[in-house]
């Protein structure tokens, strides 16, 4: 992957963990649950990550997460990451890209909750902690006993 062509044409540096992750893994999906977007690749179902530099919220989940967060300006959101019950992990764009932290949107919370989940940490933290247990900010609980895999989509 060309991540250098890729900040000057998008105007976007990207993660250096999220960089080797895909680097290493390509797009895909972890535990057939969690699918990792990624720059274009041909072919690839995955190959979306550009798409959604301008992802629509309401002004109630942006108020919801603005709370969460303290600030009124909220950070520039970037989607990498989505669940099978359609929640979505994103970038909080504030700083250089090695020190955004991940916020979630939980889709199906009960009446009244927030629905946001803020990680103080890099992508492959998050996953991790994920992966492990330690946080569960989807709909559904991702099985911390492993094993857990990775299937690219070459492989699907």
């Amino acid at each position: 992957m060309d991540w250098e062509g890729l900040a000057d044409a998008a105007r976007l540096e990207l993660p250096a963990d999220y960089r080797e992750f895909v680097e290493s893994y390509g797009g895909g999906e972890i535990d057939e649950y969690l699918s990792v977007s990624t720059p274009p690749v041909l072919g690839s179902p995955y190959g979306d990550l550009l798409d959604r530099l301008d992802p629509a919220l309401s002004d109630r989940d942006c108020q919801e997460l603005g709370t969460l967060l303290g600030e009124q300006d909220l950070p520039l959101l970037l989607p990498f990451a989505d669940s099978a019950s359609s929640d979505v992990a994103f970038w909080l764009r504030k700083g250089a890209a090695d020190s955004w932290r991940v916020a979630t949107f939980r889709r199906q919370a009960q009446h009244g909750a927030n629905r946001w989940t803020i990680f103080d940490g890099g992508m492959a933290e998050f996953l991790l902690a994920v992966l492990t247990g330690v946080v569960n900010p989807f709909s559904e609980r991702i099985p911390a006993s492993g094993p857990h895999m990775f299937v690219n989509w070459h492989d699907m």
